[in-house]
C-alpha cells in the first residue's frame, strides 16, 4: 500500500500516524512511551526522532547574530565527577558555551576548551558589536573591549558575587538548569548524540511559550525531511 507523507520524502508511515509520532515527541515522551503509544517498531521511532532532532539542530544554528544585553558563560555536562579538578579544569566532561539574549533566546556550542580564543570566536560569530555583554570574571573573556565590543560588564563568582548592579548572568545559568534537569533522564550519550540533544533543549526552551506541535509542523511542511 502506497502511504502519502507531505512532510517526509520517501516516508513508509502515513500522515497521519507521522503527525501522532511528532506530537507525542513535542510533548517529551520518551522513544519507548512513543513505541508503545503509536505501535511503530521502535527502530523507527528512533530514526523519526533523529530526524527531528537533526532538523531541530539546523533551525538553531541558523539563528542570528545576539544583539542588546547578553550574557554568556560555559557549562560542564557529562558523568558525575569521581576524582579530579573541579570547574573549568574538569576532565572527562563536554564543555558547552552558551550565549542568552536577555528576554530572548539562547545559543549553545559545544567547545574544546575555555581559552580565550575559543570563547571569543563564538562570540564574534554570534554576537553584535553594539551589544552589552555580561560575563563573569573567567580571563577566558579578558579583551572583549579590544575586539571592538565597548560595553563589558562582569561578576565575580569566585567572591560569591552574582549580582553587581545590572551585571549578571542570572538568565544563562537559568538555561543550564533547565539542560540538565531534561538531559538527566538519558544515562550515557555518545557526543553526536549528545549535540542533538543539546539543540532540542535549546529550541525547547527558546520556544517554550510556543506551541512546538504546531512549529515544527509548519517547517516540515516548508521544508520536508529526506
Amino acid at each position: 500500500m502506497t502511504r502519502t507523507n507531505k512532510h517526509k520524502n520517501f516516508s513508509r508511515i502515513s500522515e497521519a500516524k507521522f503527525r501522532q509520532l511528532l506530537k507525542l515527541f513535542c510533548l517529551d515522551l520518551t522513544a519507548v512511551q512513543i513505541t508503545e503509544l503509536t505501535l511503530l517498531n521502535r527502530n523507527t521511532v528512533n530514526r523519526y526522532l533523529k530526524y527531528f532532532r537533526e532538523r531541530i539542530a539546523w533551525l538553531c544554528e541558523q539563528e542570528s547574530p545576539f544583539a542588546g544585553e547578553v550574557e554568556v558563560d560555559e557549562s560542564w555536562f557529562g558523568a558525575r565527577r569521581i576524582k579530579g579538578k573541579r570547574g573549568r579544569g574538569a576532565s572527562g566532561k563536554t564543555i558547552v558555551f552558551g550565549i542568552f539574549q536577555r528576554n530572548g533566546s539562547v545559543y549553545t556550542e559545544i567547545v574544546p576548551d575555555c581559552s580565550q580564543k575559543t570563547l571569543q570566536a563564538v562570540i564574534r560569530g554570534k554576537v553584535d558589536l553594539d551589544s552589552v555583554i555580561h560575563s563573569d570574571g573567567w580571563r577566558g573573556y579578558n579583551g572583549l573591549v579590544d575586539l571592538g565590543y565597548a560595553k563589558h560588564l562582569r561578576v565575580d563568582h569566585g567572591r560569591n558575587e552574582f549580582v553587581n548592579g545590572h551585571a549578571h548572568i542570572n538568565g544563562i545559568e537559568g538555561f543550564w538548569g533547565f539542560a540538565k534537569n531534561r538531559l538527566a533522564r538519558f544515562r550515557g550519550m555518545h557526543k553526536q548524540t549528545f549535540y542533538l540533544h543539546l539543540k532540542e533543549c535549546e529550541y525547547r526552551y527558546n520556544y517554550r511559550n510556543e506551541n512546538m506541535y504546531k512549529r515544527l509542523l509548519n517547517e516540515f511542511k516548508k521544508r520536508p525531511l529526506k
